[in-house]
């Protein structure tokens, strides 16, 4: 949602609702971070609960009201699936820098809606699977190293 000032926004929404929020830097857009539910690597652990954020109100910018933002996995793919189902695209996706690519449309009723391709949450930290597949090459390796120990402790025996 858009702010005018925003340590009165944060102010209030922590105050009125017991939401988090984060003051990010002229660099991320001064955009305001809010997170309204426990968070894992995936978003809010709660399913159905939402977090979200605010940005600065530009008087040259688009309409500027509160606004749903739906998750896409693949933005492109989602505008074409919006313009294919009769929805209009408002303009190019742009990047949010750390969130991700976000770009608004218009259902066929004239609702306006925006998307967003977020960055995954830890995307640079190791993936469980990740973690898993070393585990697993580590053992491996381990139990190779015993049979090759094995194996000359044998052949020793028999010359």
């Amino acid at each position: 949602m858009p702010f005018e000032d925003r340590e009165r926004m944060a102010k209030f929404y922590r105050s009125a609702f017991g939401w988090q929020t984060e003051m990010l830097g002229e660099e991320m857009g001064s955009y305001v971070l809010a997170t309204t539910v426990e968070t894992g690597e995936k978003g809010p652990k709660r399913p159905g609960a939402i977090n979200g954020g605010f940005y600065p109100k530009k008087p040259d910018g688009p309409s500027q009201h509160p606004s749903i933002v739906i998750a896409v996995d693949d933005i492109r793919n989602a505008i074409a699936k919006v313009t294919e189902a009769g929805g209009s695209v408002l303009g190019e996706p742009m990047e949010i820098p750390g969130v991700g690519s976000y770009v608004s449309l218009l259902d066929p009723e004239g609702n306006r809606v925006s998307m967003l391709q977020p960055i995954p949450r830890n995307w640079h930290a190791p993936k469980k699977k990740a973690k898993k597949k070393i585990a697993k090459k580590k053992a491996a390796k381990t139990k190779a190293g015993r049979k090759q120990k094995a194996g000359r402790k044998t052949a020793g025996k028999r010359a």
